[in-house]
């Protein structure tokens, strides 16, 4: 497995991942030729070398003309890039990256996602960074990506809202969850778009994964600082660990006063919001009366409506989450092809290098419900072709 670890000894911004990239190997003439796919117009691009202390790297920078339309709403750049000829994973990347900046915004500003406006992130250079990362993910082949730390500034920052603290109130919306720390220099260091680039890609912040380095990239940022190089490092490589690593978060509740009736309608609108697993689990609680512990593993990002699920569906009040990483046997999505119909299934390696298959129950439960069938006939013939596909792969 491809993966690629972003080192932001220095920080990150847009147009520093873009220039890591080039510097990584992406062509800059097939950059454009994707950009092209998007409507905007107005804008030229350019990859130079230059020195940051005493390292070198890729300066990407966008040359926009006056006349350029700007894309500053979040409706409007979400149907740019969804109706552009772009691969269907660059779009995912992208509008997923716009996703998370326009939720930032919403907390930011108290509006909705319709009535969100990018100022300096909706400008054409920052739509060319964000696809542009995206284009270059695809393309250089990458699998996972991970992240270390974020370093964060200090100060004020100037913008179109006049004087802001930094980090903007923006990149820190972004950021919750991610491990950061303080580099005291007075300075933005991590912009909106770098934040949201990393939190939308990485599956974990941290020291580096086992790895076999194939290639080292380094974007230059425009500022030239005397103490350290301003330089984003991405390393390339290929994964040499036994297992697929991520974050996830861990939300979890006592609930003593429910009707346990409803935990079904609980669960089922928790997975549909995004929850990754959730669980109930018997508690004695105080005074002696017995209780519930609800918890819920969940991607960072879907924490808020997950919350509220839980407060809309159910008695608690208040709700504890924590971050925790995992580690997970590399694993894949097959389909078995059954007299039935088609099945899912679960290909996972274990440390052993054996193949387990495993159907997915859920596919079996609707199969033989649309054929009225009993669930462990249809399972039965599945667990089959699931032992007989192990063979083959064997």
């Amino acid at each position: 497995m491809r993966i690629a670890y972003f080192d932001c000894f220095s920080g990150i911004a847009g147009d520093m991942v873009v220039g890591a990239l080039l510097d990584l190997g992406l062509e800059l003439s097939y950059l454009e030729e994707e950009l092209g796919k998007l409507a905007v117009a107005g804008f030229s691009l350019s990859v130079a070398k230059a020195r940051r202390g005493k390292m070198t790297g890729s300066n990407f920078s966008v040359q926009v003309s006056e006349k350029a339309h700007q894309h500053e709403r979040y409706t409007e750049i979400k149907m740019l890039i969804a109706e552009s000829e772009l691969a269907q994973p660059v779009k995912e990347m992208s509008l997923g990256i716009f996703a998370r900046l326009a939720d930032a915004e919403v907390k930011i500003h108290g509006c909705s996602l319709d009535e969100v406006v990018f100022h300096e992130v909706g400008a054409i250079d920052s739509i060319v960074d964000v696809v542009g990362t995206a284009i270059g993910v695809h393309k250089l082949g990458v699998d996972a990506v991970y992240c270390s730390e974020m370093p964060l500034g200090q100060g004020t920052i100037s913008c179109i809202h006049g004087n802001l603290p930094s980090p903007a109130p923006a990149t820190l919306e972004v950021l919750k969850g991610v491990p950061v720390y303080s580099t005291g220099r007075r300075v933005e260091l991590v912009t909106p778009t770098g934040a949201a680039i990393v939190t939308s890609l990485a599956r974990s912040f941290g020291p580096f994964p086992a790895m076999s380095i194939e290639r080292v990239g380094y974007g230059a940022g425009d500022n030239d600082f005397a103490d350290m190089p301003n330089l984003l490092r991405i390393i390339l490589g290929q994964s040499s660990e036994l297992y697929d690593r991520d974050g996830v978060l861990i939300m979890e509740t006592n609930i003593d006063d429910m009707n346990p009736e409803l935990y079904q309608g609980l669960m089922e609108a928790l997975f549909s919001q995004g929850a990754l697993d959730v669980s109930l689990s018997p508690l004695q609680m105080k005074k002696n009366r017995p209780g519930i512990l609800l918890r819920i593993l969940c991607p960072e990002q879907d924490k808020d409506k997950l919350a509220a699920t839980i407060f809309y569906e159910s008695t608690a009040l208040g709700l504890r989450f924590y971050r925790a990483n995992r580690v997970k046997l590399k694993r894949k999505e097959v389909v078995l092809t059954t007299r039935f119909g088609d099945i899912r299934a679960k290909a996972a390696v274990d440390p052993g290098g054996r193949l387990r298959v495993s159907p997915e129950y859920e596919d079996c439960r609707q199969l033989a419900e649309s054929l009225e069938l009993g669930v462990r006939e249809v399972y039965a013939e599945a667990l089959k072709l699931a032992m007989n596909y192990q063979e083959c792969q064997d």
